[in-house]
């Protein structure tokens, strides 16, 4: 009879307290494997007396099933507490359970219990079900209890399932996540959510970070959200959906703190997996990645140093260097076609210049042509007016003795004649002797008065001129045309004009048969594979790709561009019949020929050496001798 008097109880048996003492002294593992239940009445009675276990059974009253455990556990509230489970069937029962027993793998029976009667009904009467069976069982050591069960033999309860599901990594999702530390109660808005009671969120920004987890709302105190709230169920890697928010709606965060995880204890840190990340949507010329390859920050900067580039020149820099690039040195000459003389530049005019005006050109000239009348800090320039230049002689001796700079009058090359009588008479007339620029001065012939019939005459006179044998003017000049020269007297930019960048454009695209442009030199993988047809082969890396082995077998493989063509030969030996010959290389594509050779040093008298090929593949052949004798072999292929 069972009342509020009855106790209910289980305990160790003789056998299972000497094996739980065996295991703890050895340190050896101690398997519980099966639970047993019965009814306590082996007389079949229908209201037998409660059980009441005794520590020298090694069975028990009446079993009707035994099974392996579904779950056996430590409680999570009592260390020294280990928690058997079996889940029975619908489809089993029609008997009552008025004990339980716990079975090793030795098949000993190591703990019993007595249970209130509870019926156990078939599903075929009507009212089946699906019952566990459990057994809290007091031990010295849970150390030594191995708590390993096989799942394929169980069956998992509504609660086991609960809790597994709960320590899985994927939780369920958030209504909204924190974006500054809060007090974990009350309710309040988070991220512009208005939070109601019992709504999940998740907490990543407390101070304390060993506050931050997930929770759910309350008007009072928060509490850890079930899925959450012990560190078997915080696991590295967690990783959550929040569902809403202005900052953190539709994204997933991820806990990257590592293990070991006690919760309250180790600080738990949240990292967006994806998500929302603040940079709207458009193109930039410079974002910002963080460690998960997420754009964090974007921008469309103008200049290098927006780019972060901190080692350039500035624009003012590049146009100084540009401008003094393209400008010629103080101290050059120039002839202009007309008088106009552009910035930076003097006229070569022999005229006083100060040298606080024009330093670099003062520094450059010096003293050399100053002729003493020169104001105190002033230089004087050279004089071209009117001057034709002549390169210095140097040391040549064309024009010896002149310094830099002299100033050379002009000068006429000179030019002889004569004038003379060569005969009192000649054709019946006094003829004048002539010879360079002479001649009469007379209108006579040659200069000389005759009369007619006379055999004397009177001399007139002679002239001089140049105009004989050269063109003549004021002055002795070589042909020229008249410029204005011109000294550069600082480091003035010249305009070169504007640069039409989209003019330029083409010669940058990609060089082809027909168009100007530019071409990169092809990679050596480029050359071997040879099917690149916008880049250009170098003569070290042309050579590339031809693989040779000079040995008795050996292969001579050309280039992949080049077709792959390979050579390959050798030498076998031995009897007479099959012989396999393999390849030093096999051949990629394919065998074109194998041809064979015998070799011997003298014939033998009635002897054949024929061989020849019984198969053919890429890696060798099956070739037949006649003869024992060695054969030389060539094969080509690619």
């Amino acid at each position: 009879m069972v009342d509020q008097n009855s106790q209910f109880y289980a305990i160790l048996t003789k056998v299972g307290a000497a094996k739980q003492a065996n295991a703890d002294a050895l340190g050896i593992p101690w398997k519980i494997t099966h639970m047993a239940v019965g009814d306590a009445s082996p007389a079949g009675l229908d209201n037998p007396p409660l059980p009441m276990p005794d520590a020298s059974w090694t069975s028990l009253l009446n079993e009707w099933r035994r099974a392996p455990l579904n779950q056996l556990k430590v409680d999570e509230k009592d260390s020294a507490v280990i928690v058997a489970e079996q889940v029975i069937p619908a489809e089993i029962g029609g008997r009552w359970i008025r004990e339980v027993g716990l079975y090793d793998a030795d098949g000993d029976l190591v703990a019993v219990a007595n249970c209130a009667p509870t019926y156990k009904p078939l599903l075929n009467q009507g009212s089946g079900r699906t019952q566990v069976v459990r057994m809290n069982l007091v031990v010295s050591s849970a150390s030594n209890v191995q708590l390993k069960i096989d799942p394929g033999v169980v069956l998992a309860t509504r609660e086991f399932v609960t809790e597994e599901l709960a320590k899985r990594d994927f939780k369920h999702s958030v209504l909204a996540a924190t974006t500054a530390a809060i007090t974990l109660s009350g309710l309040q808005t988070m991220d512009g959510v208005a939070l109601q009671a019992g709504a999940r969120v998740l907490v990543k920004n407390q101070a304390a970070a060993k506050d931050n987890g997930l929770y759910l709302v309350a008007s009072g105190a928060w509490t850890r959200c079930p899925d959450a709230d012990s560190s078997a169920k915080v696991t590295p890697g967690l990783l959550v959906l929040v569902e809403r928010g202005t900052a953190n709606g539709d994204s997933a965060w991820q806990l990257t703190t590592d293990a070991p995880i006690t919760l309250g204890v180790t600080a738990l840190a949240f990292e967006m997996a994806f998500g929302r990340s603040g940079v709207a949507a458009g193109t930039y010329r410079s974002v910002k990645v963080d460690a998960y390859g997420r754009v964090v920050a974007a921008t469309n900067p103008t200049t290098l140093s927006g780019y972060g580039i901190t080692d350039s020149y500035t624009k003012a820099q590049i146009e100084e260097m540009i401008a003094e690039a393209s400008a010629m040195p103080v101290g050059v000459m120039a002839a202009l076609p007309v008088n106009k003389i552009p910035p930076g530049w003097l006229e070569v005019d022999n005229s006083a210049k100060s040298i606080a005006a024009y330093p670099d050109l003062a520094a450059f000239l010096g003293g050399a042509y100053n002729n003493g009348t020169e104001p105190a800090g002033y230089f004087r320039l050279p004089e071209s007016r009117g001057a034709a230049l002549r390169g210095w002689d140097h040391g040549r001796g064309i024009d010896v003795g002149r310094a830099l700079g002299d100033e050379q009058l002009d000068a006429m090359q000179r030019i002889t004649g004569k004038f003379g009588i060569r005969g009192a008479y000649q054709g019946g007339v006094m003829v004048a002797d002539q010879e360079g620029a002479f001649k009469a001065s007379s209108t006579t012939t040659a200069g000389f008065y005759v009369a007619n019939g006379s055999t004397s005459g009177a001399f007139q006179g002679t002239e001089f001129d140049t105009g004989l044998v050269a063109r003549t003017a004021s002055e002795t000049r070589m042909r020229n045309v008249s410029v204005v020269w011109c000294i550069k007297a600082w480091s003035a930019p010249i305009n070169q004009g504007n640069i039409d960048i989209a003019a330029l454009a083409a010669l940058a695209a990609q060089a082809t048969e027909t168009n100007l442009g530019m071409v990169r030199i092809a990679t050596q993988a480029q050359v071997n594979a040879g099917l690149a047809d916008d880049v250009l082969v170098t003569p070290k890396k042309l050579r590339w790709g031809l693989t040779a082995s000079f040995t008795t077998n050996g292969y001579l493989v050309f280039p992949s561009w080049l077709g792959g063509f390979t050579v390959q030969w050798g030498l076998l030996s031995g009897s007479a019949g099959v012989h396999d010959l393999n390849f030093p290389l096999e051949f990629p594509s394919s065998v074109l020929q194998l041809m064979l050779t015998g070799q011997a040093t003298q014939a033998t008298v009635g002897e054949y050496n024929d061989q020849w090929v019984n198969s053919l593949s890429k890696s060798g052949a099956v070739i037949y001798a006649e003869a024992a004798q060695s054969i030389r072999w060539l094969a080509l292929g690619r």
